[in-house]
């Protein structure tokens, strides 16, 4: 039996649902019950009535699938699989970061840990980042933990932002230049980049956009081609998802090493020995999904 059909026959014995992200190998994808992006797949997997949650991914968006799901047992096939944005910021500085600046109100990107998400007033996503700062009781932000989301928010606002230096390592590999490159290849086709990339990447592009907002671009009847800027594994998706339409990704540099140590063979591991297991404490849980509520709640 292959490893794609013991998969599917230990998620029906362990009442399982499989997600990946985006940006997972297209295997993995695969195999997957739900693709999309972080909260989106924490959401969806709440609303199943599956028992145990098998998250391809990395491990803050474990943690939200269980901030989402208490009742549920959240896996992650390999624990290592970490984010080196979320780590750029603790819950212990973003306290001191707190008492420096008191009247600012903190909007916490959901790529960050339950105990950051527990210390921040609420949530946003890179879709509806803007319009969380927007509808905040506080004309002085502090944005945390990346910098050029925050700076891209910034040139949408007229609220003080304060920037927290982080950054995803992915997307900073992107450069101006590729872009350049690419158009020059494929004079055609759209551009359409993260908001995590720097502020002289997102300036070259037709459409800055979450990976949820590039899986809609394009489906656009009038989108043809598309040059992609963002992590490279989302290539996978859009051609599955649109025969006959173009996609390149704009740099062969653009690949997260913490997503791609999901294989196979993990995830058949994770549901065999229902390990590694991800649990939010309830404490934090109850102080995140707070966050998380409130961003709910105006998007």
């Amino acid at each position: 039996m292959s490893i794609p059909d013991r998969i599917m026959r230990l998620k029906q014995e362990r009442n399982a649902v499989i997600l990946a992200h985006n940006y997972q190998a297209g295997e993995v994808q695969d195999v997957a019950d739900f693709v999309g992006d972080s909260l989106e797949l924490s959401r969806q997997a709440a609303g199943t009535g599956a028992d145990v949650v098998v998250f391809c991914g990395v491990h803050f968006m474990a943690e939200t699938a269980s901030i989402l799901s208490p009742e549920k047992t959240v896996l992650l096939p390999d624990k290592h699989a970490g984010c080196p944005m979320a780590n750029m910021i603790t819950a212990e500085q973003l306290r001191t970061k707190k008492q420096e600046l008191p009247r600012a109100a903190v909007v916490c990107y959901v790529n960050t840990s339950a105990e950051v998400k527990a210390e921040s007033d609420i949530c946003c996503t890179s879709a509806n980042a803007v319009k969380v700062v927007e509808s905040v009781d506080s004309d002085e932000i502090l944005f945390i933990p990346d910098q050029y989301l925050g700076h891209y928010v910034s040139t949408r606002t007229t609220k003080k932002i304060h920037f927290w230096p982080g950054y995803c390592p992915t997307h900073a590999k992107i450069l101006a230049e590729d872009i350049q490159k690419r158009k020059a290849e494929h004079p055609q086709a759209k551009v359409v980049v993260h908001p995590e990339c720097r502020p002289e990447v997102i300036a070259l592009a037709d459409a800055v956009l979450s990976t949820g907002g590039m899986i809609r671009f394009a489906r656009q009847e009038d989108v043809r081609e598309v040059i992609v800027g963002t992590e490279l594994g989302i290539i996978h998706r859009l051609r599955k998802e649109n025969p006959g339409k173009k996609f390149y990704s704009v740099s062969p540099k653009a690949v997260c090493p913490n997503m791609k140590k999901i294989s196979l063979d993990k995830v058949l591991r994770a549901l065999e020995e229902m390990a590694p297991e991800v649990k939010v404490p309830e404490p934090i849980r109850v102080r995140a999904k707070a966050a998380l509520d409130r961003m709910l709640e105006i998007t």
